[in-house]
């Protein structure tokens, strides 16, 4: 279906245009001229039906790293784009439409091979430009509250970083007691050397001096079903077996058997977890599932290893003159 889109002077642009003339356009998304992976557009994105705020032009620089994320990143630039003067996307060579969406958002779009969530925001990081970064994900959006917190404290506020509260939308449903508090430093003064550090694919943003809280919340968007939520536990708890490997940790079986219990009781009783219902009730047993699977890799990855070790010793032996 054609959709007919009128353009006045009433648009905030560089270019305000003088007379209104006529677009006919099938995609919302194609208001502009089609953007390619790697094109920077400085123009404004597709206007929503709530798109009535004007721009603030924040000394602010957007950092997102993404692969194959067209379903959710328009919502998430879209909660920004009024603010920030500059949005830099790492894309990790998507194969649908998450580039042409971040271009017509007004994005730096670089393309580079996945290099693991620490190292690749690290290099997101590097890209910005600006005195102030904001860095999200691509399933995260910034309510209206916290946008006016993060215009207050880029003008006026003198700490070296800013921490939000996120909270989960799932399975149709804001947690407002499942997974709460869950804070995030996000907003960093770009000359107080921020860097990403941590565990893939927990990754945790750093910075040098005193950090502050802002009001709002970052929704989080991450589970598009419960399906995404269990495939998306069994990688990330293979991706974390892996980082505590490499950085020297050990298996201990009584982390295996007592860590998982009390990752469920911290959810669903301390963190008041049942005051959302069954969806606290599953939110929890998540937990305990992931914190089983994340000891459980970790002694297969430190079980092969001695297999394989003990092999080679044996191989040694039998071939001694």
């Amino acid at each position: 279906m054609f959709h007919l889109w009128i353009v006045s002077s009433a648009l905030k642009s560089e270019n305000p245009i003088k007379e209104p003339f006529f677009i006919f356009q099938v995609n919302p998304y194609k208001l502009m001229l089609k953007p390619q992976c790697g094109i920077s557009s400085k123009k404004t994105g597709p206007a929503g039906p709530d798109d009535t705020t004007a721009r603030v032009n924040l000394p602010l620089s957007v950092s997102i790293v993404a692969l194959n994320e067209e379903d959710r990143i328009g919502r998430t630039l879209a909660s920004i784009q009024d603010i920030a003067s500059e949005i830099v996307v790492v894309d990790a060579h998507s194969s649908d439409r998450t580039c042409e969406i971040a271009a017509a958002y007004g994005a730096s779009v670089f393309q580079e091979a996945w290099k693991g969530h620490v190292a690749q925001k690290n290099c997101a990081l590097d890209k910005c430009a600006q005195p102030w970064i904001l860095a999200l994900d691509c399933d995260e959006v910034v309510d209206d509250e916290l946008r006016r917190s993060i215009i207050q404290a880029v003008t006026h506020g003198n700490a070296a970083g800013y921490i939000l509260n996120r909270k989960t939308f799932y399975l149709g449903k804001i947690l407002n007691h499942a997974w709460q508090p869950d804070l995030k430093l996000r907003l960093v003064n770009a000359a107080r050397n921020p860097r990403w550090g941590g565990y893939d694919p927990h990754d945790v943003l750093m910075v040098e001096g005193e950090t502050r809280r802002l009001q709002g919340s970052l929704i989080h968007y991450s589970y598009r079903d419960l399906s995404d939520h269990m495939q998306r536990m069994v990688k990330y708890a293979h991706i974390t077996a892996q980082s505590y490997h490499q950085n020297g940790k050990q298996f201990r079986l009584y982390k295996l058997l007592l860590n998982p219990v009390a990752s469920f009781v911290k959810k669903y009783f301390l963190r008041c977890g049942f005051r959302d219902g069954f969806l606290g009730l599953t939110t929890a047993a998540c937990s305990l599932i992931y914190v089983f699977m994340k000891y459980y890799f970790l002694w297969e990855i430190s079980h092969r290893e001695n297999l394989l070790h003990l092999k080679k010793k044996e191989s040694g032996i039998g071939r001694r003159p």
